[in-house]
């Protein structure tokens, strides 16, 4: 990922595109990224929640950025980050939504109505603290 900057798009089109490069960009995904790897198996934590534990609070549109940017790299548990509502924010019935919701239920998560019960699977890590070590 170290040659790779994340795209973001803008929200209206008269906006100019951003690109995040080299020095905040790459700290603040590494800092994602390495949340998203700490979610244990059976868990799941929302996109605000990877956000705040990575020290970027308010960012939640950037962890999605960041995972659609990362690489399928083995081992990084993309399938266990949800929207806030507890649902699996791809679009429903894609090949992507069905293999995230597949993975979460072979570790054990249940849906109801197409949501994951937050309060039940919800992670909890001990410490609320930025995961920025």
């Amino acid at each position: 990922m170290a040659s790779e900057s994340v795209r973001l798009s803008p929200s209206r089109a008269s906006r100019p595109r951003k690109t995040y490069h080299e020095n905040g960009a790459h700290a603040a995904a590494a800092a994602i990224l390495r949340v998203v790897a700490a979610i244990p198996r059976g868990r799941v934590a929302s996109y605000g929640q990877v956000a705040r534990l990575a020290g970027l609070p308010r960012r939640a549109r950037l962890v999605g950025a960041v995972l659609r940017a990362a690489p399928a790299t083995p081992g990084l548990p993309w399938h266990r980050v949800l929207n806030a509502a507890g649902r699996i924010a791809l679009p429903d019935g894609s090949p992507a939504a069905r293999e995230q919701r597949r993975r979460l239920r072979a570790e054990g998560v249940a849906f109801v109505r197409g949501r994951v019960d937050l309060e039940r699977y919800a992670w909890r890590p001990h410490d609320a603290s930025p995961l920025l070590d």
